[in-house]
């Protein structure tokens, strides 16, 4: 009987021995209860010892941990707006027994603590802009939201570590209002580009007919400078420009004074008849 009483009572002290120690792995951090209370102060990595027994130690995550959580709100406008926020947070370390107190398991935590208070912080962001501004400014929407809701988990012991906005909807009621606006401005738009073109060809004519009252002038002055012989020089090489025959019907030829001399004009087709004749 004493080799047994002896092999038990080893078993009993190598078991004790295994119990009165736990191991805290890194990302992790434990709460020591005696007889279901939880003690102060939190177990980091390394090793730790633990009354047999009557103890327990639960391990908590606190590495970096990643929840998707919808959220629903009004903006200032009164228009429904949605969004799924995806957020990365962890456990403070140093705070995780009173987590443990307070909340219990990481999945206590998501439910009661993450969710809620990142509907309460969307609330905040959203009501202090419209739908159309949540909209286009949707960098100061997550940077108000960001504010809120670290302020809010900052007090239960859970630091956030980022956030990023998966997806922002609104009302069928809003979505046709900006596609009627869209719309609207694409027609004003394009009239104010018909307005410019009609402006802009309205100023080519003037500037035509400028150009065409100052060559009239400068023609003018040039035909009386030269006593009025260049005015059938004018016409007579027009009649022959707009003859459209291969041969012109009008031969010009020179008088007296050379070049400047006022043109001698004769149909071509009168010679051919005399020829005949």
């Amino acid at each position: 009987m004493q080799p047994l009483i002896g092999g038990i009572i080893a078993a009993l002290i190598v078991l004790i021995g295994f119990n009165s120690f736990v191991i805290i792995n890194p990302g992790q951090a434990g709460v020591l209860s005696i007889l279901g209370k939880a003690q102060s102060g939190a177990l980091l990595e390394g090793l730790h010892f633990k009354p047999p027994l009557i103890s327990n130690v639960d391990v908590y995550d606190v590495t970096v941990q990643k929840f998707e959580v919808p959220a629903q709100s009004s903006t200032r406008d009164l228009q429904e707006l949605s969004a799924s926020f995806a957020i990365n947070f962890r456990l403070d370390p140093v705070r995780i027994v009173d987590i443990r107190r307070k909340q219990g398991t990481l999945e206590n935590v998501v439910s009661k603590i993450v969710a809620p208070q990142t509907q309460e912080a969307f609330k905040i962001a959203a009501a202090l802009r419209t739908v159309e501004e949540a909209i286009t400014k949707r960098s100061e929407l997550k940077e108000d939201f960001d504010n809120a809701l670290t302020a809010r988990l900052e007090k239960y012991g859970i630091i956030v570590l980022d956030t990023s906005v998966v997806d922002l909807t609104f009302s069928p009621e809003f979505a046709r209002a900006v596609e009627e606006k869209q719309i609207a401005e694409q027609r004003a738009q394009r009239a104010i580009y018909i307005a410019r073109e009609a402006e802009q060809q309205a100023q080519a004519d003037v500037n035509r007919a400028k150009g065409k009252a100052e060559a009239q002038r400068l023609l003018a002055e040039t035909l009386k400078a030269q006593g009025g012989t260049l005015v059938l020089q004018k016409e007579a090489i027009e009649a022959w420009r707009e003859g459209g025959a291969p041969m012109p019907k009008v031969l010009v030829i020179g008088g007296k004074e050379g070049a400047g001399a006022v043109p001698f004009l004769f149909n071509l087709g009168n010679v051919g008849d005399v020829v005949k004749q």
